[in-house]
């Protein structure tokens, strides 16, 4: 596992002390992925509802708070696949 991917686990984990409310996966290019679910965070590349793609600079950028998730999304810097309904919940809590 790479040092990215256990450092966003540890900031994702504190803004998503409950988890979420179903399956969802972040996939960091050249890294790896994390899984968000009822249970919590933790680094894995499973199957989910909702999953957010983004390259390491966007995504350490969303978790520091000096990327917009919305404007990533925008400006084609975040995919997402899957409902956006529940990657806007995704995206409040890394805002």
């Amino acid at each position: 596992m790479s040092d990215v991917i256990d450092k966003a686990v540890e900031r994702l984990a504190v803004r998503l002390p409950e988890g979420f409310e179903t399956t969802a996966k972040f996939v960091i290019a050249g890294e790896g992925a994390i899984m968000v679910d009822a249970q919590g965070v933790r680094a894995g590349d499973e199957p989910a509802a909702v999953t957010l793609s983004a390259d390491t600079a966007t995504f350490r950028g969303m978790l520091e708070g000096r990327v917009n998730p919305m404007t990533a999304f925008m400006t084609g810097k975040l995919k997402v696949e899957g409902p956006m309904t529940l990657a806007m919940k995704l995206g409040k809590a890394m805002a």
